[in-house]
């Protein structure tokens, strides 16, 4: 258990309410356990701040908790996430390498690291301490991996890919495939040989069942904390830079570059050999087939400023009832010019 005033010390929040209330987890604001804290962000959230039965609310400054205990955090986003990692069940997996793990006798392997059953190590690779590979795993001939990550189930890092510290992948990704990459010639489609790489900056996340493609000639690039979602997919030569945030089934083609802070909404694709610039955002669905600069929000297909999109949306939303006023006008017409 966690007393009230403990939790607001580590959010550094306002605590409202009795300091030495115990709180023994987390729960749904709708769903609400007694003896829990629980988390109110969204408009659409509050209705239950008065029917919740959780014991604590935490939220944000514009919020008033009245006679309820909790805590007022400036970004109560960030203070959740504090309080969910507080309250994390902790594996109790040890560390160790399992009997049904193969690994080359070349490959470098660090202090304190944990390789799950079936998992494959080839030759020349370097790990580094404090890793945890899971079950089922293959890392490539002359790959490393640095200190501090994990990579869950049935994850596949193919040969000559660098993965930074602190990195996160989850399940069924694979790291270091074949770009697409083919030349045509009568008829017939060559295979363009892809003998780069990928690097992943330290403190990446990547989601489960992402395709991150090598180069074709030197490397794919993530930059050092960006966070990809699940069913994302980087092609060869592309480069992410730092702070980039992209949601499911995100996809950037070849050799395009994306700025630093870039965020991605859902199914919002890239072009091949184009850049978008830094602080960008891309609404859900957008599709980007220019160069855009950065510090703007874009939305459509193709992908253009979101207010000149939201202008063109209301007027092909006057289309049915000009139709029907350009329909009689005709008529109006037509009687005039028989009447005439």
């Amino acid at each position: 258990m966690t007393k009230l005033k403990e939790l607001s010390l580590l959010v550094d929040g306002a605590l409202v309410g009795n300091p030495d209330l115990e709180i023994t987890g987390v729960s749904e604001v709708k769903n609400g356990i007694p003896g829990t804290i629980t988390f109110v962000n969204y408009p659409k959230y509050k209705q239950y701040l008065n029917t919740t039965e959780a014991s604590a609310v935490l939220t944000g400054k514009d919020e008033n908790l009245d006679d309820m205990n909790g805590i007022i955090s400036d970004n109560p986003t960030v203070a959740f996430s504090k309080i969910l990692n507080h309250f994390a069940p902790v594996s109790d997996a040890t560390a160790g390498i399992h009997k049904t793990a193969v690994i080359d006798d070349s490959a470098v392997i660090g202090k304190n690291v944990t390789i799950g059953p079936f998992t494959v190590i080839e030759r020349n690779v370097q790990i580094g301490d404090d890793v945890r590979i899971g079950p089922q795993c293959t890392v490539g001939i002359g790959s490393s991996i640095a200190g501090g990550c994990e990579l869950k189930s049935l994850v596949v890092i193919y040969e000559g890919c660098k993965i930074g510290s602190d990195v996160l992948i989850h399940s069924g990704t694979v790291i270091g495939c074949d770009g697409y990459g083919f030349a045509t010639e009568g008829g017939v489609h060559l295979k363009i040989p892809q003998i780069g790489g990928v690097e992943v900056g330290d403190d990446v996340e990547i989601g489960a069942n992402c395709a991150i493609d090598r180069g074709t000639i030197g490397n794919t690039v993530i930059g050092e904390g960006s966070k990809l979602d699940n069913l994302v997919h980087i092609a060869h030569n592309v480069i992410i830079g730092k702070g980039c945030l992209l949601t499911a089934q995100t996809a950037v083609a070849g050799s395009s570059v994306i700025g630093d802070y870039v965020a991605f909404g859902g199914k919002a694709s890239v072009a091949g050999h184009l850049e978008v610039g830094s602080h960008a955002q891309l609404a859900a669905k957008s599709g980007v087939t220019k160069s855009l600069p950065g510090n703007e929000t874009y939305a459509g297909m193709p992908a253009r400023k979101i207010s000149k999109k939201n202008k063109q949306d209301a007027l092909f939303s006057r289309l049915p009832k000009m139709v029907k006023q350009l329909k009689a006008l005709e008529e109006r017409l037509a009687q005039l010019e028989k009447n005439g």
